[in-house]
This record gives structure tokens, sequence and C-alpha cells, in this order.
């Protein structure tokens, strides 16, 4: 790329080809300059234009203006390329719950010109390396908490140097190295289109797919989604559920309030008594959480003071009607449903809250399009399910995958959902069209968890699908065949769901395991997942689990 600052181009260098990226439109009603550097603008900005002594970020015995969080920035952007020796170009793996060291170190690297890939801190180690390896990771910060699994992922490959452990809000390793470094620090020249993200999502193989995000993109989603429909104000106080590794809790819970200066609450534990309490201590006035959660919530409304409230986002799975109804009915506020994907970074089709319809996604943020299309990709009547196709200043670009030939189709998106587009150009959800699972916001690949499954010794066959949930929307459920001599018992299905829950990330572990006889197939002997799928369904509705 002509003029890019990167040193290490391992990136730029494998980015799909032109030909199969896909079409980028309305960039230039959103006026970026040819270079930008995402941090200066979402968070030294404030300081430099006056609004440094608002508060930035606030966590269990900490608040942080933005004054006080651009400090750390530099001083960890000082550490980064001087005694760590990152250079632009970089790919730095970040792994924390949520907490403003996390926050800071994102956006060190990101000021510093390297490439942030931030993992998930449920991830085993036999998943980091996967990340590790297909992102050429040599330096990675962790917390210390997370300690056990981060140092076995590094025993596991030789492309990690380096990792350095942080403890509480800056103790630890971390702390010693920046002791005496500077407190400024000049951004990267990095270009608009310079890649400082890498989001990791699950393919439906279970292999990690890796997505480029420029350095413009983090500002067009806060520019679009977030200005143009969630409309967020500088004194709002933000808060939610969903880890920075994902890019939806990226965009809710940094993003979009550095962009306008407002205020974060992070929480490290999320479970839906901890943020509905949260919400009442610090008068959070935006709620970015999955539907699984405010449902939780709405069990126990009246043990909480949720009136500060003025907006709730719900995404990262299929908002039901009741729990859409129930919630205005307990709290007058309309859930602002959307969907997303790591590979367009956050949502692209939603609804304003006078514009919403229950049951309905919304329509395409403004700035992008989408379309409903048949098989051979022409565009269905309205009225009519095919496969959703969408694009906007964002598009997919995978790392060095082939993938990408799937995804992008004659410049659209094809996000792997079936979807109606109805006469007012309002869309609504149907289904996945793939094998993925989506559990309380988190996407689990069926066919990972059946390799996994595979790999114990009483495993002869396995399928695993998606059933339906009143808590979660959908869980895990696997139909087993045992080896010969494995016995149908209680503790081998534990047994079976132990196994998973240490080889992987502990929620994808089966939490419906079925011993059945055999499975169904194909006359060539492939599973057909759809004939389980719809087991799962006619067992759910008779109240069957296992």
């Amino acid at each position: 790329m002509t003029g890019s600052c990167h040193v290490d181009t391992f990136v730029l260098d494998n980015l799909p080809p032109a030909e199969l990226q896909p079409d980028f439109i309305n960039l230039d009603r959103l006026g970026y300059p040819e270079h930008l550097n995402a941090t200066v603008e979402l968070v030294d900005r404030h300081v430099a234009e006056g609004r440094g002594d608002r508060i930035a970020l606030v966590a269990p015995g900490l608040r942080w203006t933005y004054a006080e969080l651009s400090r750390q920035i530099n001083r960890m952007a000082h550490v980064l390329t001087g005694k760590l020796g990152l250079v632009p170009g970089n790919r730095v793996l970040l792994r924390s719950a949520n907490n403003p060291v996390m926050v800071a170190l994102y956006m060190a690297v990101i000021k510093a010109g390297g490439i942030v890939v931030a993992a998930m801190p449920l991830l085993r180690a036999g998943e980091l390396v996967q990340i590790i390896d297909k992102a050429e990771i040599r330096l990675a910060l962790c917390d210390a908490s997370l300690r056990d699994e981060m140092e076995k992922a590094a025993a596991r490959t030789s492309m990690l140097q380096r990792t350095v452990f942080w403890e509480g809000a800056g103790g630890g390793e971390l702390g010693t190295l920046m002791q005496g470094v500077p407190e400024t620090f000049e951004a990267a020249p990095t270009r608009a289109d310079d890649p400082c993200l890498l989001g990791f999502t699950s393919g439906t193989t279970g292999l990690p797919k890796a997505t480029i995000h420029y350095q413009r993109d983090l500002l067009v989603i806060c520019d679009a989604y977030a200005k143009e429909i969630l409309r967020a104000e500088p004194d709002d106080v933000f808060i939610g559920s969903p880890p920075l590794a994902f890019t939806f809790g990226l965009g809710g819970l940094v993003l979009f309030p550095f962009r306008v200066g407002a205020s974060v609450v992070l929480l490290e534990r999320a479970s839906p008594p901890d943020l509905a309490k949260a919400i009442e201590e610090h008068r959070a006035t935006i709620c970015f959480t999955a539907p699984t959660a405010y449902r939780a919530i709405l069990g126990k409304i009246d043990d909480y003071d949720l009136s500060s409230l003025r907006k709730c986002v719900s995404a990262g799975e299929t908002l039901p009607a009741p729990t859409f109804d129930a919630w205005l009915a307990a709290t007058g506020l309309t859930l602002m449903d959307g969907i997303g994907a790591t590979e367009m970074l956050h949502i692209f089709i939603a609804a304003r809250e006078e514009d919403v319809r229950p049951g309905a996604t919304g329509r395409p943020v403004p700035g992008y399009e989408a379309r409903v299309i048949d098989e051979n990709g022409e565009r269905c009547p309205p009225g009519t399910p095919g496969r959703l196709a969408v694009r906007g200043p964002i598009g997919c670009r995978y790392l060095a995958d082939e993938r990408q030939r799937v995804y992008v189709s004659n410049g659209w998106n094809i996000t792997g959902d079936t979807y109606v587009e109805d006469e007012d150009g309002i869309f609504w959800f149907k289904a996945r069209n793939d094998d993925m699972i989506v559990s309380s916001g988190y996407n689990i690949a069926g066919p990972e968890v059946e390799s996994c499954l595979l790999a114990h010794a009483a495993v002869a066959e396995c399928g695993v699908v998606g059933a339906p949930d009143g808590e979660r929307g959908r869980i895990v459920k696997a139909y087993v065949v045992l080896r010969d001599g494995a016995e149908a018992t209680p503790d081998l299905v534990k047994a079976l769901q132990d196994h998973v829950k240490a080889e992987l990330a502990p929620y994808k572990y089966p939490r419906a395991i079925a011993i059945v006889d055999a499975l169904p197939k194909t006359e060539s002997g492939k599973l057909q997942r759809f004939a389980l799928r719809s087991r799962a369904e006619q067992e759910a509705s008779l109240g069957e689990t296992a």
C-alpha cells in the first residue's frame, strides 16, 4: 500500500485480492482525511479541545478522565515501541476481561501503529494458539488472572516471543515497565486505510477467521450507526456486558462513548444481576447487551432502579417479540434491535426508537445498502425469504482465507442469514443458514464441538446443533453414538461436558447431550445436521432436553 507507515507488512501482504473485496460505498460522505489515527480522534481530540477533565472510564475503585486516559495510553505506547520493540504493523494479542487497562492498551497499540488482536478471556490454550499462529503474533499482553491458559498457549507455539502480564489497574510486569516513561507520545503517521484491528470470528468449521479493519473503520461505525441510529450524547453513561474482544462490545463500550466524549462503566463480571446493579449504582443511560440478559433482568426487575436508562441496544442474537414487549411494559423503553457481524465490524441494519417494529430488525443504517437475494444472486421480491446481502463503507476482508470467496459475491457481503424484506423496506430475520449456533450472544461452531467430543474415548460419532431454549435463545445440543463398551450414564454425560469445557471456551460446551443409536446421514455418509436440528426443535416443543 503506497504511503503506509507499516514496517511490518504481513497484514497488508495478506489482504484479499482487489477482485475479491466487496464494494465500499459512501466513504466520501464521511469525509475522512488520507491520514488519521483512531486513538487521536477518539481520545486525544477531547483533551486538545478542552474536554480532558470529562470522565472517560469508570470501574470499581477507579475513574479516569480523558486526560488521565490519554497519559496512560502514551506511557503504554512508549513501552510498546521502546522496551517491547513494537513497529507499525506488528500484531499484539490483548487478553483480559473488560477493564481500564485493556481499553488503554487497545488504544495504545493503535496509536503506535500496531494491530490489535483481542482474545476472549474464556478461550483455552488450543484456541489461543490458532489465533497466534494465524495472525503471526509475537507479543501478547494479558491480565495476570488469565495467566494459566496464556502460558500453556505460549508453550505450544514457537510464534509468540514475549508475554507481559499486568495486575489490577496497572501493576505487575506492565506496571514495572511503565515506570519513568514519558506521558506524551507522538502518534504513528497512520493512513486512514492502514489496518489496526484483526477481529477473529468463528467459522462454521471451527477454524477461526481473521477480519481486517482499518483505522477509519473504527470511526465509520461511530459516524454511521452511533450518530444516526443511537444518537448518543456527551452526558451519556454507557454500560453493557459484551466482551471487548467482540466487536459488538468494542463499539458499544469504547468507540461510541469515546467518539462523543461520554463515559463508560466497565464491568469484569457482567452477569444480568451484576449489570442491573451497576446500572442503578452508576446511573447508566445506554445499555448494550443480548436479549438473554434483558430477559434475565426482567425476572427481578423490581429489585433494581433502572430509571436512569434512556436507550437499550439488543444484538448478538435474535430479539424475541415477547422479550421486546415485556421490556417495554416494565421499563417504558423500546429495545433497539440490530444485526451486525465481525466482518462488518458492527451493526448495519437497525431502527431508531421511533421507527421500531416489534419482531423486525429494521432498515439499513445510513451509508449502507441491503437486499435479500436468491441462490443466483438476484434480488428477491418483497416477502420472499433469501440470503441477506449488504454493502457500505465497511466490508469483509479476511486475512489470507479462501472463505473470502464465500462471504463476498459480486461486491456484496453475504452474511449467512436468511431474511425477508417487506414492501416498506423493513428487514425481518428468519434463520441462520449455516452451522453456526448463537447462544446468549456467543457464536459457536457446531463442527468444532463435534471434533472435541470425537476426541473422547467413549464417543464413536456425534452431531451438534442448536436447540431452542427459553433462557439462552439456543443451547448447544449434542447427539452422541457411544463406542462399544461405553455405558450411557449421567456420569458419562457429565464427563463429556467436562471434556469440552477443558478443551474449548466453556460457553461452547453442550448443555444437553442425547445418547442415540445412530445419526441421520445421506447415502454418501454425510451427517444430516438439518435432520438433527428438526429433531431438536421437536424435542424442545415436547419439553425434552436430552
